[in-house]
């Protein structure tokens, strides 16, 4: 195990420097099928698309996959690890701890960590350290002797003491290249110059979802070792064994800490960043599973490994910092920084030696004072995000319609009975109005066509936001009918109807369906309870020339509200009698109100409207 001394881990280049750009991380999400309401629509809806959405609802897109050894500070390796699940969206390092309560001696912990820092290193102070580089899944197999923790380390097929990583021969070495002068990355990976530290390494293979990390890596004549090597399964929550280090002296992994380049750029860190303060005391909490000190667990004024800060809410972020300040306030307001090592001597945070970032990138964190944060409560293994009872929801199918306004109809799972249900527009051409976005089922207006992402989120303010999304394209031209459970059908346009009905059938029938003397098709719904037709029709009549009058269609149903078993019949109706014939499309879709045994996916149809007449 490693020393059991407050200095025990500690970076070597504690040297103060000045830190640079990147961008914000990426999100996760989860799907619910229960339906709750039976809606006829003249919609017609694509095949519903499955998202990834992060923690922080952005989606995140396709799994990206890796083809070559990619280095960290790359356009490529920004859109790979962009597009990452870095540890489930439950995960301590993903988790909004924004409205946890403080320590109870949170004040006094604040005033130890002040004491224990010199009057000219008071605030927090972003240092250059790890990096990282992406790997593909068949990346070679080197073996790796761990030097001091052989006992500690995941050998991962190799024969003890020596482990068997996906090394590349571009591997990074903390603090390349930002703080290595004029030395090669070859040059660094030796060491020629003596300067020894810390020396992490990183190594990320997205498409198993696992990375590799170490501690005093070095690359010598005979290959690379590292006093210590740890694995960790990115899709999982999973701790290292109990009493176990890793590359990090708390046992955490280092890769979801780091503040990255594409984050910063997107202007959010979206994580919890990893921290190190000049003290600890001899004790791990939850997420760590290793300490690194001398002091006495029973000094609760000292932090222990895994202790969470978070930069007070109060905290007024200048509007004329950069990009990424903005983007780490945000993290340390919102996810906090987790203790991960001693320092030796500073409160700070580690970003990625990315070159890309400018030299006053990071520059006025270091005016923010130790008084400016708190210690938080954290949640256990099997608490807050981790807990039973999440909320999920569904956001539907995605849909294609032809008119300015359709309906969302999302599903809400929320065992707690409190969440707060939000629609909200993720992309679009154009702004759009919500008739109610706090309720899973809403009304959208829009006033141009193109393609819309809605995302759907419910938050019970314990668990992770759960989030879904669906897409609705408006393409122009005329309206589209789409009807639930129709019958006889009768409308009459002529150059380009607009047909604007709207069957709303209730809970209790009152007559039963009487069809047309021509009687077109009848569905019959067959739910459990009673089933709440409500359609917004769209019909897109067809004729051969054009009318001299534009007639509008419509759509009527009888009864007003059927029962299982029973029928509905749906009339289509033209404002005007057609000189040519007319053909009318329609799509059906809905489930049960009261239900969810019963759901129409969608039947599409077509009537037609012959010449001189009005309906059929």
């Amino acid at each position: 195990m490693k020393i059991d001394q407050e200095n025990a881990k500690r970076r070597t280049s504690n040297a103060e420097r000045p830190i640079q750009r990147r961008t914000a991380v990426d999100l996760g999400r989860r799907i619910s099928n229960a339906t709750v309401s039976f809606i006829l629509s003249f919609v017609v809806t694509a095949a519903a698309q499955s998202e990834r959405i992060n923690q922080e609802g952005r989606i995140l897109g396709p799994a990206p996959t890796v083809t070559t050894s990619t280095l960290f500070n790359t356009s490529q390796a920004d859109a790979i690890v962009s597009a990452m699940q870095i540890f489930p969206v439950t995960n301590p390092w993903n988790e909004d701890i924004s409205r946890r309560p403080l320590l109870s001696n949170s004040a006094a912990m604040i005033t130890q960590l002040k004491s224990d820092l010199s009057s000219t290193r008071q605030t927090l102070r972003p240092f250059y350290e790890m990096n990282y580089v992406l790997v593909p899944d068949n990346q070679s197999r080197v073996t790796i002797p761990f030097i001091d923790y052989p006992d500690e380390s995941d050998l991962d097929g190799g024969t003890y003491p020596n482990g068997s990583y996906p090394i590349p021969s571009n591997m990074p070495i903390e603090t390349w290249p930002k703080d290595t002068g004029t030395l090669t990355l070859q040059q660094w990976q030796m060491d020629v110059t003596n300067v020894g530290g810390d020396r992490h390494g990183s190594i990320v293979a997205p498409g198993v979802g696992s990375i590799w990390e170490t501690w005093q890596m070095k690359l010598t004549t005979s290959g690379w070792q590292a006093s210590v090597g740890a694995k960790f399964d990115l899709n999982s929550n999973a701790l290292r064994t109990a009493g176990w280090t890793s590359g990090d002296a708390a046992g955490l992994p280092m890769f979801a800490a780091l503040v990255r380049y594409d984050e910063c750029e997107r202007g959010a860190v979206e994580h919890a960043v990893r921290l190190c303060v000049p003290k600890t005391r001899r004790e791990y909490i939850y997420p760590a599973n290793h300490y690194a000190s001398s002091i006495s667990a029973t000094s609760t004024q000292y932090p222990a490994m895994g202790q969470r800060f978070r930069l007070k809410a109060s905290f007024v972020v200048p509007s004329g910092w950069t990009i990424e300040e903005k983007a780490v306030c945000y993290a340390l307001k919102k996810y906090g920084a987790i203790v991960a090592d001693n320092s030796g001597g500073f409160f700070s945070i580690s970003v990625c030696p990315d070159d890309r970032f400018s030299s006053m990138a990071f520059s006025n964190l270091s005016t923010i004072d130790v008084s400016n944060f708190e210690v938080i409560q954290t949640t256990g293994p099997t608490e807050g995000p981790r807990s039973p009872g999440a909320p999920s929801v569904n956001a539907g199918t995605d849909q294609s319609i032809s008119a300015l306004s359709t309906t969302l109809t999302g599903t809400i799972v929320d065992p707690s009975g409190s969440a707060t249900i939000l629609w909200k527009l993720y992309s679009g051409p154009a702004p759009v109005n919500f008739v109610n976005p706090n309720a899973a089922t809403t009304l959208v207006n829009f006033t141009q066509t193109g393609s819309y992402t809605f995302e759907l989120s419910a938050d019970d303010a314990v668990h992770a936001v759960a989030y879904d999304a669906v897409v609705v394209t408006v393409q122009s031209g005329s309206p589209t009918p789409t009807p639930t459970p129709s019958t006889t059908p009768s409308p009459t346009p002529s150059s380009t109807p607009t047909p604007t009905a709207t069957p709303t059938p209730t809970a209790t029938p009152t007559a039963t369906p009487s069809p047309t003397s021509t009687p077109t098709p009848t569905a019959t719904p067959t739910p459990t309870a009673t089933p709440t037709p409500s359609s917004t029709p769209s019909a897109t009549p067809t004729p051969s020339p054009t009318p001299s009058v534009t007639p509008t269609i419509t759509v009527s149903v009888s009864p007003s509200s059927v029962i299982e078993g029973n029928d509905a019949t749906f009339t289509f109706s033209s404002s005007v009698a057609v000189s040519q014939p007319v053909t009318v499309s329609y799509v059906m879709r809905g489930a049960a109100i009261n239900g969810t045994d019963y759901t129409l996916s969608g039947s599409s149809g077509q009537v037609a409207i012959g010449a001189g007449q009005r309906s059929a």
